[in-house]
């Protein structure tokens, strides 16, 4: 699957730290393709086991954070988990089947 990230249209250059968590009931590949993310900025991917990221040539993977994590099992528990842990949610999103994801970070 392929996460293409891309700051909204009001944002030129995304400078801030973003947190995704990649949840999958079977192990998949990520593939992240960026634009207009500031390089050296925090990025972290949690993935579900047996997951891997792999990034688009470039330096983004140099401040880029990949872990491995065991999720709750369903998607409203997931939600909670990730609200405890990091206070806040701006995005959520269910597919049954993708091979592109596309996601605006912003504001």
């Amino acid at each position: 699957v392929t996460l293409h990230l891309n700051p909204i249209s009001s944002v030129h250059i995304h400078q801030k730290p973003l947190v995704f968590l990649l949840n999958s009931p079977l192990p998949l590949d990520w593939k992240i393709k960026t634009e207009r993310l500031a390089p050296g900025i925090r990025r972290a991917f949690f993935v579900s086991l047996g997951s891997i990221v792999q990034f688009e040539k470039g330096n983004f993977s140099l401040s880029a954070e990949v872990e491995e994590k065991l999720f709750p099992e369903n998607n409203e528990h997931l939600l909670q988990w990730a609200q405890k842990k990091y206070g806040a949610v701006t995005s959520f999103t269910e597919l049954k089947i993708s091979r592109n994801i596309y996601i605006k970070v912003g504001e």
